[in-house]
Order: C-alpha cells, then structure tokens, then sequence
C-alpha cells in the first residue's frame, strides 16, 4: 500500500517516528512503521486464544490509510526496546519533600519514555508556612513548580522531543496569586498552567462576594479576597500570554465515571482528568476521511470508531509502563482516549460553516456517534475479555452488565498526528487558509490548505502565480471562500466554546481546545469566554490571543 504524505510529515517521521540505527541512519519506511505497530498491538490478541493475523491487517489498513492513528509513543515506540506507549500521566505531589522529590524523579522517567505529566501543586503548603521538623518556613508550591520545570528543560524524552507539562493549582489556595503570575517574571517554557476553579469561586465572581483563601495543610482560611479581583487578575493574566487557562473540578467530577474519590489533575493539554498514578492511551480518527461526495459515510465511521477501541485496548496489555504503579492504576481502569482530528476539513467538505449553528449540531451528532459506538465496541470486549477491575466501583453498575473500559473518549488536540494525517488538527477550525508552520529544530513550512487548493482547482483559479503571491500576503480570497474556509482568528470566541461545549456533552473524559482571540481582543473576551465555558459545562478552557507568545508556532501570511 503506498502511503502519500506532505513533505512535512515525510519529515516529522524521518526526525521523530522512523526507527534508526546506532549511526542515527533512518531503517523503516512509513508503510513499515504502521506494520510494526500493527503487529505490536495485534500480538495481544493471544492472550485472549486468538490468532493476531487478521487483526493486524485491519490495524494497518486502519493506519497506513490515516482514517485512525494512535498518539505518538505508540507510534514511536510500539515493537521497540522501550516499548512505552502512553501519552499522558498524572502523578501526584504531596505535602513533604520526599513525595515532591520522588515524584519529580518519577517525571524524568516518564519523559525519557515519551510521556507527557500532569500535576496539581494544591497540597504543599503556602509560602511563608511553619515547617515543623525544621522549624522553619515553607517555600511554597511555585518554588517547587520552578525547579519541576528546570528539571524538565534538560531531559528529552527518548531523545526526541522536550517533556510536555502541566502544573495545577487550586483557585482557593494561599499562593493562587503568585501561580497566576509567575509566567509574567520567569520563562517556563516547559509547563502549561492551569487554575483548579471551583463552583464556589464562581458563584462569588457571580454574587462578587469575598473569596476564601484556605491552606491545605490545616484546612484553615488564611484571608478572604474578592473574587471578581482574583478573577480579574486570572484572566489578565490569560489576555497577556495564554497562561493560565482553567481546569472546572465541579464539572470533571460531577462527570466522573468512576467513584474512586475527586480528580484533581488532567494530562498535559487538559483533555484527560486521571487519578493519580494513571495513564491514558489516545488515538483519533480522521474526520476528514469520513466524508465521500458530500455525505458522511457512517459505516466506514463505525468501523473506524470499533476497530480504534479495539486498538486502544489492545495497548493497555502491550504496553510496558515506566513504574509498576502506574501500570496497577492503569490496568485497574483501562481508560482509553478515542477522539477525532479533521473536524474543520469535515464542515469544508460537507458545506458547513464553522461558525454557524450547523456545524454545533454536528459537532454534537459526530461525538454522539463517536460514544455510542466506542462503548457499544468496550461492553463486546468485556464480555470477551472481562470488565475492567474497578467496574464495581463506577457509575456503569445498574445500567450495563460489562463495560471493559471506565472511559472510551477523548477529544486530544492531535497537533503532530493530524500533520501526518495530512488534515487539521482536533475540532480546531483551521488556522488560516495559508500560514507558515515552525516546527522542532525552527525549519518553517508554508502550508496552504489543501482543500482550498482543490476549490481553486475545480474552479479553474489555480496557478503558480497565485499560490506565489499568497505565499507573500498579496492576494485577496474571493468572498465567497472566505466564508466557507473561515478562520480561528474570524470566529468570535462565543461560537469556539460552543464547538468545545458540543463535543464535550457527548465526550468521556475532556475536550482540549484553544479559543484563538485576535490580537486587539480585550481582556473582557476573555472573561466572557472563561464566564460561557463554565457556563456550559466545559471541564477546561484555554485563550490565546494572537501574537501574545514569543516564537509561536503558526503565523498568518498577513491579507490571507
């Protein structure tokens, strides 16, 4: 089978995924890689008396014709020495040093796997806190965040790639100011940030009512502060430089499939709440494929969404785990991540507007279809294979009689797999119709989008010349494109969280996605966007207001 891929994926897997030797010389090809993935994951199929062939071949013709990939360390690593194949871990910190020590060497392992962490700091105590042995003074949770993050800036994960991070803490904690902040006087590259906001805080925003400010370790409320003020300085912070977004704990565990006890951290990119010491592992079908002349082709769908679960399941049993613990947590739930890339380049082909009312109804009739059949394909395989451990222990007891996962979906942002996929990225709109990619070592790419190509073609407007001058921001989209192939940076911010509220309705786990703000956007957008995801059940959100980072990655041809 030939695989046809963009020079930029051929070069994100010749630098990233294709196996080398010891002289760093490339010894797989793409078609390669996704059969020894495939063979990787099918070989589980034994353990259940089962002959791997024909799964395999439905693995690979899964992959090799990009209606599904898997994250990226199941790409890189699967039928390899490592062997690690997850791409999100949470790992818990608590109140003493050995805890914030042995989880941060717990980190570096993870990382040199090519796993990303997430973390909530909400349990060290305050800055200026007693010390009892020593009789001294805590330092408090920032300090410790700032040495995670000079910790992660010198190991590469597997060699290839810099550890992805999140660091949480809690709206209702003494320090929350000086977390809110702290990107504004140090450069963390290594962490995203994100503020635990609780329903109580936001009902004192609402009532503009004094907030309490309690330490974790006595569980006493050191001051009270208003909570439109805190707000205030949050989302400034967040019109500022994209840091910190926010993480709803009312909605991820009100939400929770499982009754093991309040989650507190998410994976890096905020689409997975774990438990402590769980991993989850992703994989997202390609929207895009899914439609043929116009009309979505639900039984291809179905069959993709079937033979993903299958897959995803398939990993937790291939998978080696960097700690042991991890693996008992892990195998205890079985959680998995299916979730989708290309939605954007669906609407296109289907005629729909991104910022239109259609597209919310089939955002939400997508991710519907999407969970029905990802649990419809997890009670088969418990019924196969046995429920997962913690069964007892979830909200699926009354309503089903297996269920071999305790989540089925995710919605990841897909940023390198849906290059490698060759559409966009998540339930993004796209970016811009033509822009200029940075990736790893700084080589820049212009992309035009290829179904815009395709447009011109049909309309007899392609050429050289005009590809030219929109490389060089000098040509004008016709109106009618335009309204069609609309961009992050077109959409108001209310028609992103209502795209991001759909998916979530219908989504296991969490939905990662970015509310693009144009660059003159106020700080009022982003409290209004903050405000209406809350408002409508969102468990997370994130703003970036265009050119508010140093070295961004996507940049706009400026007139196109």
């Amino acid at each position: 089978m030939v695989i046809r891929l963009s020079n930029i994926a051929k070069d994100i897997l010749k630098k990233r995924y294709l196996l080398k030797n010891d002289k760093r010389e490339i010894i797989e090809t793409p078609e390669q890689m996704f059969k020894r993935v495939a063979k990787a994951i099918a070989a589980v199929e034994r353990v259940y008396g089962k002959d791997p062939k024909e799964i395999e071949k439905k693995f690979y013709k899964l992959m090799a014709d990009t209606d599904f990939l898997p994250n990226s360390p199941t790409m890189m690593n699967a039928g390899t020495g490592i062997g690690q194949l997850s791409a999100c871990f949470v790992l818990p910190i608590e109140d003493s040093i050995n805890s914030i020590f042995d989880t941060l060497k717990n980190m570096a392992i993870i990382h040199q796997s090519g796993g990303g962490v997430g973390f909530s700091f909400s349990k060290i105590r305050p800055e200026g806190d007693l010390v009892r042995k020593s009789k001294g003074r805590a330092s408090g949770p920032v300090s410790f965040l700032k040495v995670y993050d000079k910790a992660a800036e010198i190991i590469k994960q597997g060699g290839r790639r810099r550890g992805a991070n999140i660091g949480i803490l809690r709206i209702d904690h003494p320090d929350i100011e000086e977390f809110i902040t702290v990107k504004a006087k140090e450069k963390m590259e290594n962490f995203n940030l994100s503020v635990g906001i609780t329903d109580e805080f936001m009902e004192a925003v609402e009532n503009d009512s004094s907030f309490g400010l309690v330490n974790p370790r006595t569980k006493r409320t050191m001051k009270k502060i208003k909570a439109r003020r805190l707000f205030e300085l949050l989302t400034e912070n967040a019109w500022q430089r994209g840091d910190p977004g926010v993480i709803f704990l009312g909605a991820v565990n009100r939400n929770n499939t499982l009754k093991l006890g309040e989650i507190e951290a998410t994976n890096p990119c905020g689409e997975v709440p774990l438990y402590p010491y769980e991993s989850c592992n992703l994989g997202s079908i390609n929207l895009s494929n899914m439609v043929v002349n116009g009309e979505i082709d639900w039984r291809r769908f179905r069959r993709a969404v079937r033979i993903g679960v299958h897959f995803l399941d398939n990993v937790i049993d291939t998978n080696r785990y960097p700690l042991k613990i991890i693996e008992e947590k892990t195998r205890a739930n079985r959680k998995i991540g299916l979730g989708i890339m290309g939605f954007a380049e669906m609407l296109i082909k289907l005629g729909v507007k991104y910022d239109s009312d259609g597209a919310v109804k089939i955002a939400e009739r997508v991710m519907d279809f999407v969970t029905e059949e990802a649990r419809k394909k997890s009670i088969e395989l418990g019924r196969e294979r046995g429920n997962f451990p913690n069964f007892r222990k979830s909200r699926f007891v009354g309503k089903h009689k297996n269920m071999r996962n305790a989540t089925v979906t995710t919605v990841a942002p897909t940023g390198t797999i849906s290059i490698i996929a060759g559409t966009t990225s998540g339930i993004e709109p796209l970016f811009a119709v033509a822009f200029v990619r940075r990736i790893m070592d700084g080589k820049e790419y212009f992309e035009l989008d290829p179904q815009f190509q395709k447009i011109l073609k049909e309309k007899g407007l392609y050429s050289k010349k005009l590809v030219s001058e929109i490389r060089k921001g000098k040509a004008k989209i016709p109106e009618k494109l335009r309204e069609l192939f609309v961009t992050a940076l077109d959409i108001e911010p209310e028609q992103h969280i209502k795209i991001q509220a759909a998916f979530q309705k219908y989504t296991d786990n969490a939905v990662s996605k970015t509310v693009n703000l144009k660059q003159d956007a106020t700080k009022k957008d982003v409290a209004d966007a903050f405000k209406l995801a809350y408002k409508l059940g969102c468990k997370g959100v994130t703003v970036y207001r265009y050119g508010s980072k140093e070295g961004q990655v996507l940049n706009i041809c400026t007139t196109c």
